[in-house]
């Protein structure tokens, strides 16, 4: 019988392909996840763009890498999601994973008090998400958190 995902690292990323969140789960591999969420991005760009506009936002198994799985999902904002999972024999669904993540994204981007007021050196470099690591998105954070543990793991 295939063991259930274990989720190893959350990376949202800005329509402009900023990272607004990269939330990893194993100790020491932190370079390892963002390399994993920047080689994604040139996955998800190559499937969506073109000629035909995707329907279907699950992008679905986006690549393998080493011990790691790379699945990838784009809002209809055109926030990218790249979630990476230990590498089984598991059939993963949009949802069992994306789609929790998606709505915990959707809560805290939908909190009226936050103000989404990122700051930058020049108005086209512009990413109201750049502010995700500051205290106010602890919410979005503890959620993220919170979908890794049901999935069966442990937070460190």
């Amino acid at each position: 019988m295939p063991q259930p995902p274990r989720l190893n690292a959350v990376a949202l990323i800005s329509p402009q392909n900023h990272p607004i969140l990269i939330r990893t789960f194993q100790k020491g591999d932190e370079l390892k996840y963002h390399y994993v969420a920047h080689t994604s991005l040139d996955v998800i760009e190559e499937r969506t763009s073109g000629k035909t506009k995707p329907t279907e936002c699950y992008l679905g198994l986006l690549y393998v890498m080493d011990d790691v799985a790379a699945y990838g999902y784009i809002t209809p904002l055109k926030v990218k999601m790249v979630i990476a999972l230990a590498l089984t024999d598991s059939v993963v669904r949009d949802a069992d994973v994306v789609m929790p993540l998606h709505m915990a994204f959707y809560q805290a981007v939908s909190n009226p008090f936050l103000k989404l007021d990122g700051v930058s050196d020049s108005v086209a470099d512009y990413s109201p998400y750049q502010v995700v690591g500051s205290a106010k998105w602890k919410r979005l954070r503890r959620m993220v958190d919170e979908i890794h543990r049901a999935l069966g793991a442990s937070t460190p």
